[in-house]
Formats: structure tokens, sequence, C-alpha cells
């Protein structure tokens, strides 16, 4: 079976990374008004894969899918500069709040609203939830297989052929598509904007979705559909006890070793 359709999920977020004391508020959410916008970019890796896989097969037509307010459309235009052929922001007043389980239900519900996909694509996480749940929360709301931490992948025979990054070492795995594949920031890296692309797409018109147009059940979607509650924070001071010079033989490593585990 030839693929067709490639979808990547990609989200706008607040750059957290220059975050300071102030950036939760008193519910534990981040205060997102105070940090500049950013794509996710941890879904640029998955990107990267889309487009190599369009390299290979032209015929594939690759779509930017995104959750947000309509701000969030320069995501979609993120996509386009690269090479992208469409996208979808899914944007309403009803969506908002969303923890992973909403989300992934609503992204879910505009991924069989597109119909005929056959592979979707996202980053191994966000930088501002970093909770890794959404791509086998998609899975598991489409019904279809999944392979998560892929550092390399081809397409094959109507099968996702891919290299998974795991703590001891690479697995290789493969599943039939449809599937959903979280790709890891040890993935290639995205290429660039196209200068051309950016100037033909730099205003360009975004499709919106809203929630009647995915035919999403507004119980399911916002905070009303999101069971997730912050029961408590707290702040982390990493210290430094003891520093330890060695030298590179293996006695100096296993003492390395045991002074760590101790």
């Amino acid at each position: 079976m030839a693929m067709k359709n490639v979808v990547v999920l990609m989200k706008q977020v607040p750059d957290v990374r220059i975050a300071g004391e102030d950036v939760l508020l008193p519910d534990g959410s981040i205060n997102r008004a105070i940090l500049p916008a950013i794509v996710n970019p941890n879904d640029f890796y998955a990107l990267q894969q889309a487009l190599l896989i369009k390299d290979k097969y032209p015929q594939v037509t690759i779509t930017v899918m995104s959750m947000g307010p309509m701000q969030a459309a320069e995501v979609v235009r993120e996509g386009l500069f690269r090479g992208v052929d469409t996208g979808v922001l899914l944007c309403d007043k009803q969506f908002a709040g969303s923890d992973t389980l909403a989300t992934s239900y609503v992204l879910a519900q505009g991924i069989k609203t597109l119909g005929s996909v056959d592979l979707v694509l996202c980053g191994c996480q966000t930088i501002d939830g970093d909770t890794a749940h959404i791509a086998p929360q998609v899975a598991n709301h489409l019904d279809w297989p999944q392979l998560t931490s892929v550092v390399a992948m081809e397409i094959n025979d109507g099968k996702v052929i891919a290299n998974r990054q795991l703590e001891n070492g690479i697995q290789r795995a493969q599943v039939a598509y449809p599937a959903v594949v979280s790709i890891s920031n040890q993935a290639d890296v995205c290429r660039p904007r196209n200068a051309k692309r950016v100037m033909a797409y730099k205003d360009a018109a975004v499709t919106t979705w809203t929630l009647q147009d995915i035919q999403a059940d507004e119980r399911r979607c916002g905070s009303l559909g999101s069971p997730t509650r912050v029961s408590g924070m707290k702040t982390i001071a990493w210290q430094v006890k003891e520093t330890k010079h060695i030298e590179p033989t293996q006695e100096s490593i296993a003492e390395l070793m045991t002074w760590i585990i101790k």
C-alpha cells in the first residue's frame, strides 16, 4: 500500500527555556503572558522525518496540524516555509484549558476529519508540559499502532520500519500503517526555511477548524474534558556537594561509578 498522507502534529509553546521564578501561576499552570511563543523545538524533528519521506515519495501530501489560538497559525506557516503542502489549525474557545487527554482527543478528531491519513508524526514531548503523552494518547484514540522515541525510520511495503532509542541501545521495530510515531530529539535536525517559500507563504491564510468542524464532544474538550489537577508544586534546588577528578583508566572509572551510586 503506497503512502499518500502524512500528518505532523506541531504545537506553539511558551519558551520556558528563558523562564524565571514567576513563570508559574498559583494554580500550577504556566504564565504564558510573560513568555514569547515559539514552535515546540522537538516538533521540528518530526517535521524533518515527514520531509524526508516526501523527498523519497514526492506524491505524499504532508499536513501540519496544530491546536491553539489564532496566533498558532504561525506554527503551520513554519511547516509551509520548509516544504509541507498544507496545514490545519484546530481553534475553538472550547479547547482552552485542555490537558493532554483532552488535547489528544481533539487532535485525533482532527485527524479523523482529514480522512485517509497513513502516518501521524510528532515530537517526543513538548517543553512546556514535558509529559510525552500526546503520541500514545492519539494512537489510543485512533486505535492505531505506535512507535515512540524513534531516531530514524523508513517506509517499506506498507510498514514503518524504525530505530528506537532505548536506555541501553537501539531497538529495530516495525508496524503496519496507519500508525502514530513520535520522533526523538536525537533524530536528524530539521532543514532550514526555504527563502522562496517564506516569501510565498509568510501571509498565507491557514485553514481553521472548530469543535463543530471536527464533530468533537464538548464534554471531552478543554477544562471540562481534562481530569488532570495540579495538587502541589515543589522547587528543587540542585547543589554540588563535591567535585572529583579521575584519570581515564578502568580502575578510576569503576571508582567513580561506586562513588556515584553511594
